[in-house]
């Protein structure tokens, strides 16, 4: 499955709530659903910088392929980076750094987040993206 059909995926399994109470449970509950990160792994180099939260985010390349591990201190944020480690988890470095995160607004979690979580979501977009950049070749 592609990035683009894993985005189309999340949105239709979104839009099979009628509220927004039983979709922030779904983010929870992908959240839940992610390994656990070791505490060993939470340093200060890992945190993203300008969440309200405390979020870690840890990425290696195996096979040519980026597999990350997150963890946050808040459960909605916690689903939130679980969203994108759901479709881009897997992917190589090109296909996520060519990956469109418009989807990210068609979900509509912007809008009904605090600002400050709101910005949250474009600072994981950042850095999940960043972490690929940091594997891609000299031509990417």
């Amino acid at each position: 499955m592609t990035i683009a059909e894993r985005q189309e995926q999340l949105l239709q399994d979104l839009n099979l709530f009628q509220d927004w109470t039983e979709r922030y449970e779904y983010v929870i509950g992908l959240g839940r659903k992610l390994p656990e990160m070791p505490p060993v792994q939470k340093t200060d180099d890992k945190l993203i910088e300008g969440c309200q939260s405390r979020v870690w985010l840890d990425a290696r390349l195996e096979k040519g392929a980026v597999h990350y591990m997150a963890d946050s201190d808040s459960q909605i944020t916690k689903g939130m980076i679980a969203l994108f480690i759901h479709f881009l988890d897997g992917e190589s470095p090109d296909h996520i750094l060519t990956a469109d995160f418009a989807f990210i607004e068609k979900t509509g979690l912007k809008e009904h987040l605090a600002p400050t979580r709101a910005n949250a979501l474009s600072l994981m977009a950042t850095q999940m993206k960043q972490r690929a950049l940091d594997f891609a070749g000299p031509a990417s």
